[in-house]
């Protein structure tokens, strides 16, 4: 891969893009609009800044990473990119219309994918010109410190495909696990109904917060609490996956916790809020209840 557009400039956007600038290749960032795909660009800028006061990366290695970001307005540029990335929110219709629209303009050879977490690639694959080069490639966040992609081929999409995507993968100094196109994969298969259901027990009185994750970290050996990981991660997101589990399933144990669709009703949402099963707004995370 030479040429490598990324589609969300969010904080997984980020992340991809200046892994992948790390690894000497170029970047198309995109957005809604030109101002996100800047500020997108300026969020690397940063990432990279904290890296050169810890002495992780070198000023003219951070100025040659940046420099291969270019932040783009629209589709068009896309026609150079060797892969497209969509790592849009996890919304089925918001990615659907980021598919059409990124095929109108993908070259002959150029392969299109989903940073999805949970949302069924043979169904996506629709939306794209050539089911047989769409592809889920599902990075895990932080980006460039996690040391995982989950590579998901549709059912249609090619044996070529997957081999050029997984090597594009593994390029980027990541270990791979290939899924079948299965709901919420390997990883968010596993790890969202665990989330869930440590806010079943939380709603449910069995524990607090802090003995909640204190219970996992110590008897699972675990790094990090579920409740925690889910305000790391965004409660928003653990309710979009749990949405398509459960919808796509039908499965009753897939059944969003009711307490984890109150707090994002309520705009809790984690880290990124300020507030989630922590209060974020001090020095330090102090549990909300």
């Amino acid at each position: 891969m030479h040429t490598v557009a990324v589609i969300g400039a969010g904080q997984m956007g980020t992340g991809i893009a200046q892994t992948v600038a790390a690894h000497g290749m170029q970047v198309l960032l995109a957005d809604v609009d030109l101002a996100r795909a800047e500020a997108g660009k300026l969020a690397v800028e940063k990432a990279l800044a904290k890296l050169m006061g810890r002495g992780k990366i070198e000023a003219s290695e951070a100025d040659s990473l940046l420099a291969r970001i270019t932040p783009v307005a629209d589709y068009a540029p896309m026609a150079e990119a060797d892969l497209i990335i969509e790592a849009a929110t996890e919304r089925e219709e918001i990615k659907n219309a980021i598919f059409e629209n990124a095929g109108k303009v993908l070259s002959a050879e150029a392969i299109l994918s989903s940073n999805t977490s949970s949302i069924p690639i043979t169904r996506m694959a629709n939306h794209s010109p050539d089911p047989a080069r769409f592809i889920g490639l599902h990075f895990f966040n932080p980006v460039p410190v996690m040391g995982l992609i989950e590579v998901i081929p549709g059912l249609a999409t090619s044996k070529q495909t997957t081999a050029r995507v997984t090597a594009f993968a593994e390029g980027l100094g990541k270990q791979v696990v290939l899924s079948q196109d299965e709901p919420g994969f390997v990883v968010n298969r596993i790890l969202l109904p665990m989330i869930n259901e440590a806010v079943f027990v939380l709603g449910q009185s069995t524990a607090g917060i802090e003995d909640i994750d204190k219970g996992c970290r110590l008897g699972l050996n675990h790094p990090m609490g579920p409740l925690q990981l889910a305000d790391f991660v965004g409660l928003d997101t653990c309710l979009d996956i749990m949405t398509v589990l459960y919808r796509t399933t039908r499965d009753s144990k897939y059944r969003p916790a009711p307490l984890l669709v109150k707090y994002v009703e309520a705009g809790w949402l984690g880290r990124k809020s300020g507030r989630g099963f922590y209060d974020y707004t001090g020095e330090a995370p102090v549990p909300t209840r």
